[in-house]
């Protein structure tokens, strides 16, 4: 019989005709409620939780999250140091222009040359070059050199290495043909590099203002050295350099007669299809098969993304989409300064990038349903149409709140966009190639930012800061044309690009 309850419980032994039964009647514990291992411990991690648990994935992101920071606070101080010095905003805007277009101009040499040599090799002197870079601009704005030196010291920052790219490609490494924990480790990075973007400046704007101008910019290099050594270090997630094919090891010897060139006496196959033996009495004999078309001896090389079909549209819609980004920026400062609250115009726009950064968190943990390149289009047609939010808050109350509300809305968008579309260039990118195609992209990016400032400053100028706004919805509009457009080209059969051969 049981125990009584004042007894402790004691398992109970008891014989059957042939077998010795030990029953317990002792409590049972619900396991995962307060089980041996804690509360929870029956709960299945979460998509981030499992990502982060691959074998050493915490130590090169906690590096590379170090290094990426710095992307966001470069520019910031660098136009709040010239400015303060030199006492133009001119001066300063166009030493920032130089750089992004020299950025655009080497980045993808630096990416081709990190996936040709591998990610330590490149990005550590690259680093380290581009912190010359600012800190030469440091020195050159705190002795009054000439405004050329400026251009020519910020300039070489553009060697800076893609450490969101390198981030991305070892995480396909990592995680080749698991395409759901590679979605969810490219919305992570997407997440990542909202959050930067968004504490960087902030971060900058802090350190300059409450110190002295210099301070955003070594604190920057600092970061950046920092980040891109500890990044470097971790060689156990290294994806390995691409590697040419090896020729033949064994070629057929070569033979000589007197007099004559030297040749390679050919071995012909076994004859097959018609006509292939022809008879002369009793004797046969295989006519030789046609020698093969001379090759070169140098190794073959990838292809480059930018012969890639399906790639170009996806970089066409980067344009369009970078210049997105930068009207945006652009036309809220203007807006802000409208309403005599310039200084609010980076909480705004912080806003904007919390949005983009939750809704990223959250798309890498939901379900995905249907085709990649039919997301892609549905995310920009809704990034279209939550981009017409911020136009009619301005056009309808011109208030500043209810303008930052709809920014929040309105970046919801970005971050899933973004995912889908960075997705597309690691399928499409040829092997080998993968940091020089998704640096492709940043510079797509680059450079639609650089246009789309330029077409939102002068609107804002000449028409007026609610017509701007007009602009990024124009521009989202061009990018879910091009993806319609070529909504074909981009279900061509993808590149295996997450296999580093």
């Amino acid at each position: 019989m049981p125990p009584r309850p004042n007894q402790p419980h004691r398992p109970l032994p008891t014989m059957t005709a042939d077998t010795l039964v030990i029953a317990d009647f002792g409590p049972r514990r619900r396991q995962g409620l307060r089980g041996p291992r804690g509360p929870g411990s029956s709960r299945t991690p979460g998509p981030y939780r499992r990502l982060l648990a691959t074998p050493g994935a915490r130590a090169f992101t906690i590096g590379n999250l170090l290094a990426r920071l710095p992307m966001g606070m470069f520019s910031v101080s660098a136009v709040v140091m010239i400015a303060g010095t030199r006492g133009s905003y001119a001066l300063a805007g166009a030493v920032t222009a130089a750089g992004l277009g020299a950025t655009a101009v080497v980045a993808p040499w630096i990416a081709r040359l990190v996936d040709r040599y591998g990610q330590a090799r490149i990005a550590v002197p690259a680093t380290l070059l581009a912190a010359l870079g600012s800190l030469a601009l440091l020195l050159c704005v705190r002795l009054g050199a000439p405004a050329w030196t400026l251009f020519v010291s910020y300039a070489a920052t553009a060697t800076t290495p893609n450490l969101g790219g390198m981030s991305r490609a070892r995480w396909a490494y990592l995680l080749d043909g698991d395409e759901k924990a590679l979605h969810v480790a490219n919305s992570f990075e997407q997440a990542a590099d909202e959050a930067c973007f968004m504490l960087g400046p902030v971060l900058a704007a802090f350190l300059c203002g409450t110190f002295f101008p210099e301070a955003g910019t070594l604190t920057g290099v600092t970061l950046l050295v920092t980040g891109a050594l500890l990044f470097a270090a971790q060689r156990s997630t290294e994806p390995p350099p691409w590697t040419p094919p090896h020729p033949d090891p064994h070629p057929a010897p070569l033979h000589s007669v007197e007099g004559k060139r030297p040749f390679r006496r050919r071995v012909t196959e076994p004859p097959q299809g018609r006509g292939a033996v022809s008879t002369c009495g009793s004797a046969a004999r295989a006519r030789p098969a046609p020698e093969p078309a001379r090759t070169r001896s140098r190794p073959a090389s990838p292809r480059t993304p930018l012969r890639t079909p399906a790639l170009r549209p996806l970089l066409a819609i980067c344009l369009a989409m970078g210049a997105v980004f930068g009207s945006m920026e652009v036309v809220t400062i203007g807006f802000a300064d409208g309403q005599g609250h310039r200084a609010a115009a980076g909480v705004v726009l912080g806003l904007q990038a919390a949005g983009s950064c939750a809704a990223g968190l959250v798309y890498g943990a939901v379900h995905r349903q249907g085709s990649v390149e039919d997301r892609y289009v549905w995310c920009i047609a809704a990034m279209t149409a939550l981009l017409t939010l911020p136009l009619l808050a301005a056009t309808l109350t011109g208030s500043l709140l209810v303008l930052a509300c709809a920014l929040l809305v309105a970046g919801m968008a970005t971050a899933p966009t973004m995912v889908t579309g960075m997705t597309l260039v690691q399928r499409h990118t040829p092997p080998g190639r993968l940091n020089e195609g998704m640096t492709l992209a940043v510079t797509g990016l680059l450079g639609g930012i650089a246009c789309g400032s330029a077409a939102g400053g002068w609107t804002v100028e000449h028409v007026s800061p609610v017509a701007g706004y007009g602009v990024p919805v124009t521009a989202a509009a061009a990018a879910l044309m091009i993806a319609l457009v070529t909504h074909r080209v981009t279900h061509r059969p993808a590149e295996s690009s997450n296999r580093f051969t």
